[in-house]
């Protein structure tokens, strides 16, 4: 498998998600825009980078979640995206 290469952004939300951590967390944290935050995490989870939990829950994977309320999930980096971040340390 290809390996993605992750945006700035990108890798500052991965890094806040060491634990299963809710959306605002991760708008506090990096800075970021809502959008692009939105963006990111999606593109995250389809490269299969970060869970997706039921917001207060860090036991119950979801697995859906609405894109258009992803505000209202929470979100934790799987193996693979620890590794990612970890292989491309700054």
């Amino acid at each position: 498998m290809a390996k993605m290469k992750l945006t700035s952004s990108e890798k500052s939300i991965l890094r806040e998600l060491i634990f299963p951590e809710p959306f605002e967390h991760i708008q506090e944290e990096t800075g970021l825009g809502f959008g692009t935050i939105r963006d990111d995490l999606i593109k995250l989870i389809n490269h299969g980078f970060i869970e997706v939990y039921e917001k207060y829950s860090s036991s119950s994977v979801s697995p859906f979640y609405d894109s258009d309320n992803i505000d209202q999930f929470s979100f934790k980096a799987t193996k693979r995206g620890l590794k990612n971040i970890q292989n491309h340390a700054i």
